[in-house]
C-alpha cells in the first residue's frame, strides 16, 4: 500500500473497533463526518456480522462521493481477532470457579450453572467468504494475522489488511507477513493489548515512545493508536510521521455508541483517572477502569482461564451486578486518558479529531 491510500480519502482519523459498544451506527456517522468507521467483529456470530455490513450499505452516505473515492469497496473497517482458540481445560475451570465461589453466592449464582464458551471467535473461512461478499475497504487484525493465503485472497481482491503492533519487533514481522498498515498500540490504548510475539508486559511502551521506532523500522504507513483524544494528540502524533490516527475512548460517550449507562457514566467521573491491564474478564490483558473485581481479584490473576475462555465465568456476575446498577464486575474498558470523553455526537467528535491534521 502506498501512503496515498491515506491522502486521496482524507483518511485520517479512524474510529477504533470497540466490540460491546458500538454498531455500524457510529462507523457510519464517523464516515460521514470525513473519519473512517470500523465495525468490531470477534464477538459477532455470521450471521450478526452480514447483518451489520449490510445496515452500513444501506445507509446513505451523505454528500460524499462514495464510489468516486472507493469504487467497490465499502468504505470501512472490518475488524477481526486471530487468535489461537485454547482447548478448555476443565481441571483450571473448576478451580477458577472456587475462587470466585464468595461472589457467585453473594449474588445467589449456582457455580455448577456457568457455562464455558468462548466469548470471541477468531477469522475463520466464513469470515473470509463474507469479506469477499462485502469488500470493505480494509480488513483489520488483533494478535498478529490469520493464515497467510487468507491474507493473499483478501489482499487480491483489493481489500487493505492492517494489524496492530505493539512493540517494533512485532511491525517488522507484520510488514513481513503482508500487513499494508500498521496500527501502532501504544501502552495507553484502551480494550486488548494486540501483542503477540511475546506475553511480556514489560515490552509495552507508550504510544509516542512506539511510533517514531515502528515509523522508523517499517515500510508501510502507520496509525497512531493510544491516548488519541484531542487535536493536540493528533497533531503530535503527525509530527512522528504517523499517516493517520485511531481513536477509541473518546468515542465510547458519543450518542451513537452503544456503551452501557453504567460504562459511561464510569468513563465521565474521576473513576476514569485510574485504569489498568487486566486478564480477569478475557483472559488476556486489557486495559479498563478498575473497579471491585479488580481490586479483589488481580487486576492480573494467573489462575484466569486463558483467552477468551474466561468470558464465561465473570458473565453471570456481571449480569447480576448489572441488574443492580452496579458496575463492580463489568469491564469498563477505557483508554488511560478519558477527560475527553462526553456525550456528543459522533460528527463532533470526528470534526475536532481533524483539526489536528489542518
Amino acid at each position: 500500500m502506498h501512503p496515498s491510500f491515506f491522502d486521496s480519502h482524507s483518511l485520517r482519523v479512524i474510529q477504533a473497533p470497540m466490540a460491546g459498544s458500538q454498531n455500524h451506527v457510529l462507523a457510519a456517522a464517523v464516515f460521514n463526518a470525513g473519519g473512517f468507521g470500523s465495525i468490531p467483529a470477534a464477538m459477532l456470530s455470521a450471521d450478526q456480522l452480514q447483518t451489520e455490513l449490510s445496515n452500513f450499505q444501506s445507509i446513505n452516505p451523505g454528500s460524499q462521493n462514495w464510489a468516486a473515492h472507493w469504487g467497490p469497496h465499502l468504505p470501512l473497517n472490518v475488524n477481526f481477532f486471530c487468535h489461537t482458540p485454547p482447548a478448555v481445560n476443565p481441571h483450571r475451570e473448576v478451580a477458577w470457579r472456587e475462587k470466585l465461589s464468595n461472589v457467585y453466592r453473594e449474588f445467589d449464582i449456582d457455580p455448577q450453572t456457568v457455562g464455558t464458551g468462548p466469548g470471541r471467535a477468531p477469522f475463520s473461512e466464513e469470515s473470509l467468504a463474507l469479506m469477499g461478499h462485502f469488500k470493505p475497504a480494509v480488513v483489520s487484525f488483533h494478535f498478529g494475522l490469520p493464515r497467510a493465503d487468507w491474507v493473499q485472497q483478501l489482499k487480491f481482491w483489493g481489500i487493505q489488511v492492517w494489524s496492530s503492533a505493539t512493540t517494533v519487533q512485532e511491525s517488522i514481522w507484520l510488514e513481513h507477513n503482508g500487513a499494508d498498515a500498521i496500527i501502532a498500540q501504544g501502552l495507553e490504548a484502551g480494550g486488548h493489548r494486540g501483542m503477540f510475539l511475546s506475553e511480556d508486559l514489560t515490552t509495552q511502551v507508550s504510544s509516542f515512545a512506539l511510533l517514531p521506532q515502528v515509523v522508523k523500522a517499517a515500510k508501510v504507513p502507520v496509525i497512531a493508536a493510544g491516548g488519541i483524544s484531542n487535536p493536540s494528540a493528533v497533531k503530535a502524533a503527525k509530527a512522528l510521521g504517523a499517516s493517520a490516527v485511531q481513536a477509541g475512548t473518546i468515542y465510547l460517550t458519543s450518542h451513537e455508541a452503544t456503551t452501557s449507562a453504567l460504562h459511561r457514566q464510569a468513563l465521565q467521573s474521576e473513576a476514569a483517572e485510574h485504569t489498568a491491564l487486566t486478564n480477569l474478564f478475557s483472559g488476556r490483558p486489557a486495559r479498563g477502569i478498575v473497579n471491585k473485581f479488580m481490586r479483589d481479584f488481580g487486576p492480573l490473576n494467573a489462575a484466569a482461564p486463558a483467552f477468551p475462555l474466561a468470558t464465561a465465568a465473570v458473565a453471570p456476575l456481571r449480569a447480576a451486578a448489572e441488574a443492580k446498577g452496579l458496575a463492580d464486575y463489568s469491564p469498563l474498558w477505557s483508554g488511560q486518558n478519558a477527560s475527553d470523553c462526553q456525550a456528543l455526537s459522533a460528527a463532533d467528535i470526528t470534526h475536532k479529531l481533524l483539526q489536528g491534521w489542518l
